[in-house]
């Protein structure tokens, strides 16, 4: 299965992200204020704040800042403005590249993408113009350190509903269906299984390899700038990048 291009994604994006805690828990904390806004502030019938509940612990968001984001959207804080949309386009050497923004000004940020695209060797295309080669699935990572006894994470994960489950000697991913998503991590959670990355991503179905040194840099910084971008939330690409 595509776990251990997964896997290896998640790895960079985490060593990446040391740097970049402030704006990460910054975008979480968005997420957070909005998902309250539409549902209200307890995740016990909010299932989408308790995703991203589950999402800012994965990345080792503290506590009190988890606590201050639903305590400033329970105020009066206007996200009404904020819309969500999604970019589709190529990176160098054809990589498949899928740009998820939560925005307040819908010309910045088109404009913004758009720019990085060109300038780093790609083209940002028209929407499905890349989507149809991602699968769009719930991804439960959990670091092989924090597991007691795979086969016991395996039939915890099955019976709670996921689809399908996989490890090595450095995690164990389980793969679920976006609408159980919520169901099978709150399950999880129930046992005390802790979890490296908890989200519904897009899952590549093929991976696209670039032999190109010159390109590799361009599309690194692509991503990178993407990724920096206050708009952006989620990036997806199917570059099976092994550096």
């Amino acid at each position: 299965m595509s776990g251990h291009s997964k896997w290896a994604n998640i790895k960079n994006r985490k060593e990446k992200s040391d740097a970049k805690k402030g704006k990460i828990f910054t975008k979480i904390g968005r997420e957070i204020q909005i998902a309250i806004k539409t549902g209200g502030a307890d995740p016990d019938t909010n299932t989408k704040l308790a995703d991203m509940i589950a999402k800012a612990k994965a990345n080792n968001m503290p506590n009190d800042n988890i606590a201050r984001s639903i305590k400033k959207a329970s105020g009066d804080v206007d996200t009404s403005s904020y819309e969500d949309i999604v970019y589709e386009g190529y990176g160098p050497g054809g990589v498949a590249v899928i740009v998820e923004a939560t925005t307040d000004n819908r010309n910045r940020t088109a404009g913004e993408v758009r720019h990085f695209f060109d300038k780093f060797g790609g083209n940002l295309g028209t929407q499905g113009c890349v989507s149809f080669m991602f699968d769009r699935k719930g991804i439960i990572v959990i670091d092989a350190e924090n597991v007691k006894d795979a086969d016991e994470l395996m039939m915890d994960a099955l019976d709670a509903g996921a689809d399908d489950f996989s490890a090595d000697e450095e995690m164990c991913e389980v793969v679920i269906a976006p609408e159980n998503f919520s169901v099978v991590r709150a399950a999880l959670e129930k046992k005390g299984y802790e979890f490296a990355s908890a989200e519904v991503s897009m899952v590549p179905q093929t991976m696209a390899k670039i032999d190109d040194p010159a390109q590799v840099i361009l599309m690194e910084k692509l991503i990178d700038n993407l990724e920096d971008n206050d708009d952006v939330m989620e990036v997806y690409h199917n570059w099976e990048n092994d550096g």
